[in-house]
């Protein structure tokens, strides 16, 4: 597949400004996406698209553009956000932010996830902006921070009110051009072992740690009350953080573990919660940190078809339609709203947080003609 974009390429250099955008570190933690969002901002003014940038904590910025519709009909959403996760410990083979072209694919963290979808939706912005005629209704292109630990960006815009502008939501997470129309619901638990405080000397007190390894090991062998789902895999358990002890010769009289539990649409996460309660020793508890609801449209809504059609005439093959675990900005910009959504992006699936991230050329040029096409075929 060798794509060949309009005039307007050689104007926005895609590729040179995707690369610009994975030379900016804007890691999540810490964030400071600031420097990036100034970046976006500016290009989206120099294409005369209307946009504000806003700088919602310190270091930490949303972007958001529009190019008005003849108001018709309702506004299409293209979602990106500007964070990545870190690096990591692995080593790469490369370096991680260098930007560099090797073998037809930009080299990276955030390449793929979703720096490229970035740059191909602005690139779509620009095309349609462009436009003698209007479209039928408004693209708002909605560019986060905080989206990889906490979707921070997203909480912020809810605040603003965009939810209330959503008529149809395209989000450019990773999905090889296939297209998504579900994602898994995220549930964040904290469990925390209590135990006693002691010592080799005295008493040798209760080992939390012990508690919680004991109460780990459990969590392996429990089956989640979740029905099956046609395009998602199992609900999946896991230990993602664990902190206890304040010295080596001091028994710990307390260990914290936090726990990640994806869901498939329609599961009760207080079901969930009591399941794993069921399954505590004494001196487990277990309490909410956060629940992301999962996000899903029919394989056979107007919306997802326009979707399917776009990546087809784009790429000259028929995308598959899939679910997947993560999830994404819709989860907080769509609880609420029936709305079509679907996730189309030129990163490879499964590639998220993996070292030596990268993105095929091809698929971003691609991705920023089935952004177009989606617009013009669905604002028409």
């Amino acid at each position: 597949m060798t794509l060949a974009l309009t005039r307007l390429d050689s104007e926005l250099d895609l590729v040179g400004f995707l690369q610009k955008l994975i030379t900016i570190e804007s890691c999540d933690p810490p964030g400071e996406e600031l420097e990036i969002a100034q970046l976006v901002y500016n290009k989206l003014l120099a294409f005369g698209i209307e946009a504000e940038i806003d700088e919602f904590m310190p270091g930490r910025a949303n972007v958001l553009g529009r190019i008005r519709g003849s108001g018709l009909k309702p506004s299409l959403v293209l979602s990106s956000h500007m964070d990545t996760v870190p690096p990591g410990a692995t080593p790469w083979s490369f370096p991680p932010f260098s930007g560099a072209i090797q073998d037809g694919r930009i080299l990276g963290r955030g390449a793929s996830d979703m720096k490229s979808a970035l740059a191909a939706m602005i690139w779509t912005g620009a095309t349609l902006a462009l436009r003698a005629k209007p479209l039928a209704g408004d693209i708002i292109l909605a560019f986060t921070g905080g989206e990889s630990s906490n979707c921070l960006g997203a909480q912020r815009f809810v605040e603003q009110g965009l939810k209330s502008e959503i008529g149809a939501f395209l989000c450019g997470e990773p999905s090889s051009l296939n297209v998504i129309v579900v994602e898994k619901a995220a549930l964040w638990l904290r469990a925390e072992a209590r135990g006693r405080v002691g010592h080799v000397s005295g008493d040798p007190g209760v080992n939390a740690i012990w508690l919680m390894a004991d109460y780990i090991g459990q969590l392996g062998t429990v089956s989640l009350a979740c029905p099956p789902h046609p395009l998602l895999d199992p609900a999946t358990l896991r230990v993602g953080r664990i902190s206890g002890g304040s010295a080596v010769n001091i028994t710990p009289d307390a260990c914290v573990a936090e726990i990640d539990v994806r869901l498939p649409p329609r599961v009760s996460p207080e079901l969930i919660i009591e399941q794993l309660r069921a399954h505590a020793p004494d001196g487990v508890t277990i309490e909410l940190i956060d629940f992301k609801p999962a996000v899903e449209s029919s394989p056979d809504s107007p919306f997802v078809k326009v979707c399917i059609d776009a990546c087809r005439r784009v790429t000259q093959r028929t995308p598959q339609v899939k679910g997947v675990s993560y999830y994404s900005d819709a989860a907080v910009l769509l609880t609420g709203l029936d709305v079509p959504f679907a996730i189309v992006g030129p990163g490879d699936l499964g590639m998220s947080g993996q070292p030596d991230e990268s993105v095929s050329i091809d698929n971003v040029k691609a991705a920023a003609q089935v952004y177009q096409r989606v617009a013009e075929e669905w604002l028409s």
